[in-house]
């Protein structure tokens, strides 16, 4: 009678034992799979003047906004903040240039503003002096030579005024940044000079009052720096009055 018992004991303590084993806690893989590659985004930014027309001495407002920039430049102003407004007051007409630059790379934004010259100053300044004021470069992206669509107003602007002085021959000259070879750049200095001569053509311009030449990187107008704010000075075409005016 205790044997029996003490097997019925021992049958109880193993029934324990295996039901005890059935609830065991499950395993847990570690992933041990790497994370995706973050992409940084691409700067964005947006240039606007108001008014885009005003007479000589009136003020307008600069406003610019950017995203994805940790730098933001202005040409001939610096340096700005991310988002702002600035007055300007600018003496001839003028294209405002803004270059962002982030980890995604860089962007560029330009906005013009047209500046009405009373007639009884204009009487005053010689052709060179109405030239240099009037008439404004062309800038270009890197290893580009087709007008940008935020240039194409400069370019109408320029013929505008080149229709009411007819007399009046010139030279575009074909420029670019330091990077790539000289006489590759000696080639792409003449394709942005002559794709600028081209348009002016389409607006009326006649041909025989231009002359086509390209510099290269061989006179840059930006020199302080060896980066986008300043490559982006030198990529353009640039007018100049013929010796025979």
């Amino acid at each position: 009678m205790k044997i029996n018992k003490f097997c019925a004991i021992l049958t109880v303590i193993g029934f324990a034992f295996i039901m005890a084993g059935c609830h065991k806690n499950p395993v847990v893989t570690k992933n041990d799979t790497n994370p995706p590659k973050i992409t940084p985004p691409s700067p964005n930014a947006t240039l606007t003047v108001t008014p885009d027309t005003v007479d000589r001495g009136q003020p307008a407002e600069l406003s610019w906004t950017t995203q994805n920039a940790s730098t933001v430049t202005i040409e001939g102003i610096g340096n700005v903040s991310s988002a702002g407004s600035k007055k300007v007051t600018p003496s001839a007409s003028t294209t405002y240039h803004l270059t962002a630059t982030g980890e995604g790379g860089n962007t560029d934004a330009s906005a013009r503003i047209t500046v009405n010259i009373p007639r009884d100053t204009t009487s005053k300044l010689t052709v060179q002096q109405l030239f240099e004021q009037n008439m404004k470069d062309i800038f270009f992206n890197y290893d580009n030579f087709d007008i940008r669509t935020d240039e194409a107003s400069a370019a109408n602007a320029d013929a505008e005024f080149l229709k009411q002085y007819p007399d009046i021959k010139f030279v575009i000259e074909g420029h670019c940044d330091e990077r790539g070879s000289e006489d590759y750049n000696m080639g792409l200095g003449e394709n942005r000079a002559s794709t600028v001569k081209e348009a002016l053509v389409q607006h009326g311009i006649s041909p025989d009052r231009i002359r086509v030449i390209s510099f290269g990187k061989e006179k840059p107008f930006c020199t302080s720096a060896e980066d986008e704010s300043c490559w982006q000075q030198n990529r353009r075409a640039h007018f100049a009055l013929a010796a025979s005016n």
